[in-house]
């Protein structure tokens, strides 16, 4: 059995799709297949099937934190955007949610429910299974701050349960990055609280977002991750290069942590000027930037 066989499962799985359709950044080669299962079984399916052929399998989010190389992915890319239920239960002040939920839709759930807790999130546009493998924040806050339990199939198909401790979160990480094991969902404990206060603190944040970010454009998000005792916006404006433009990536006027598609930006586009930052970045102030957002597949040939 071959994996464009699947289709006669009835689950959605194509070739040589561009992924700079799903990207933020709206850059990205193509995808040798791809595939959006719609529930755990087809998932399920999809992970065997893989690994009986032993082609490679990249799972991606809301790809909202994401740059794809222009050369794209080999084998097969899961996008698990059709798996997005979510379940809140004011009983046990719980809410459970499927990885390829938005993360900001889950923390609507939470507020139109009064538990508060996931308030940071309210304008952060990856998934749940995106935002638990990189322990996204904003704010102040953190995803692991409300984790209880993650949900995960192996690369082999085996379903496990992974406790907060179990998870290794940090800055940025979590276990799932180092075992490279799928989210498939989560289960958040939260507090309950009062559903207008609740419901002001994510318009604050929001607020704050619209008035700070350049959402006006594409963009990856944050791209570097913040160096102990240093900011890096502010180097980057000290250096001279805020507003610095390759190709059609340019680093934000408005938020120099920030790079975005002006028009027509490659990923190519996008690495070089972050590479450009580095250097600069370790050159005026021996700082090494690292990247928050996360860069994957090949280059191209």
């Amino acid at each position: 059995m071959q994996l464009m066989d699947l289709k006669k499962e009835g689950i959605d799985i194509q070739e040589n799709v561009p992924l700079s359709r799903f990207t933020f950044t709206e850059t990205g080669g193509p995808a040798e297949y791809l595939a959006f299962p719609k529930n755990l079984d087809e998932l399920k399916r999809i992970v065997k099937l893989t690994d009986e052929l032993t082609i490679p399998l990249t799972v991606i989010g809301n790809a909202s934190n994401l740059i794809i190389r222009d050369g794209g992915i080999k084998g097969l890319v899961i996008i698990l955007t059709e798996m997005k239920t979510i379940v809140t239960d004011n009983k046990t002040n719980r809410v459970k949610a499927d990885a390829g939920a938005r993360i900001i839709d889950v923390s609507k759930a939470a507020s139109d429910a009064s538990l508060s807790g996931l308030e940071f999130a309210a304008g952060i546009p990856g998934s749940v299974g995106g935002a638990v493998f990189m322990n996204a924040g904003a704010y102040g806050g953190e995803t692991q701050t409300t984790i209880e339990t993650v949900e995960v199939l192996t690369r082999t198909g085996i379903l496990k349960t992974y406790s907060h401790a179990e998870m290794k979160f940090g800055y940025r990480h979590s276990l799932v990055q180092e075992n490279g094991d799928i989210v498939i969902g989560a289960t958040f404990i939260l507090e309950p609280g009062d559903k207008l206060a609740i419901k002001n603190k994510m318009e604050y944040f929001n607020g704050l977002r619209r008035a700070k970010q350049p959402l006006e454009y594409p963009s990856c998000g944050s791209v570097f991750k913040r160096p102990t005792g240093h900011y890096v916006g502010p180097m980057i404006i000290k250096a001279g290069l805020q507003g610095k433009r390759i190709g059609g990536a340019e680093d934000s006027k408005k938020h120099a942590g920030f790079i975005v598609n002006v028009g027509g930006a490659t990923a190519t586009d996008y690495l070089n000027l972050i590479h450009l930052i580095q250097k600069e970045i370790k050159a005026k102030f021996n700082v090494e930037l690292e990247t928050e957002v996360r860069i994957i597949g090949k280059e191209k040939d």
